[in-house]
């Protein structure tokens, strides 16, 4: 493994927008992830492997150099920091916003140590740091609307996409943290030791997506 272009990339939707910009490369996968089971998949270039991942985890396969690049959203880095790896290129695909969230109408200002509930701790201590406001942070890890309704939270941080699931649970978006997208990280060691390899891909999807912008 160690000659070859390693790339980590998450199921489902990530996935799925990716394809055309690998496929501008000439890279196309030999397996569909959704029915193999391998999460190592061939492609039909011999020099590059995509190593299929929980989102969360690329960031970590490409920092310690399991992968050489990878393809994760703009609020799992947030929340890994991106210590070892480069930010590349923004894709702009699988668009949506950090949001603080709460029941209609709420006001946060006036509370004195807000309980937030939310699987994004780091970025949610960080923006509320920056308000100056104290925070108690309460981990959960799915189904968050739930926890402002029945009282373990005042509010929620979480990405919010047309905002749906917040309205049928009697929620709405209260402020904004970050605009979030799809990101190609590469390894640092990589874009020294494969240089030549990694640029070449860099060049190429970084044409696709102005091709697209245009």
């Amino acid at each position: 493994m160690q000659n070859n272009l390693i790339i980590a990339l998450s199921k489902g939707r990530i996935y799925k927008e990716t394809q055309p910009f690998l496929e501008a490369a000439g890279i196309v996968p030999v397996d569909d992830p959704d029915k193999s089971r391998k999460l190592i998949l061939d492609t039909n270039r011999e020099d590059v492997k995509l190593l299929i991942l929980r989102a969360t985890d690329v960031p970590t396969y490409v920092q310690y150099g399991a992968a050489d690049l990878g393809v994760t959203g703009k609020d799992v880095l947030l929340e890994h920091g991106g210590d070892g790896l480069y930010e590349m290129v923004d894709l702009d695909i699988a668009k949506c916003r950090l949001m603080v969230a709460g029941k209609v109408g709420a006001d946060l200002s006036g509370v004195s140590r807000l309980r937030v509930a939310t699987k994004f701790v780091r970025s949610s201590r960080e923006y509320f740091a920056g308000k100056g406001q104290q925070v108690e942070i309460i981990k959960l890890y799915g189904s968050m609307e739930l926890a402002p309704l029945v009282g373990l939270a005042d509010c929620i941080v979480d990405v919010v996409d047309t905002g749906n699931t917040l309205k049928a649970n009697g929620l709405e978006p209260l402020e904004h943290i970050a605009d979030i997208s799809s990101r190609l990280v590469v390894n640092k060691a990589s874009m020294k030791l494969k240089h030549e390899r990694v640029s070449r891909l860099l060049n190429e999807i970084k044409a696709v997506v102005e091709e697209r912008q245009t």
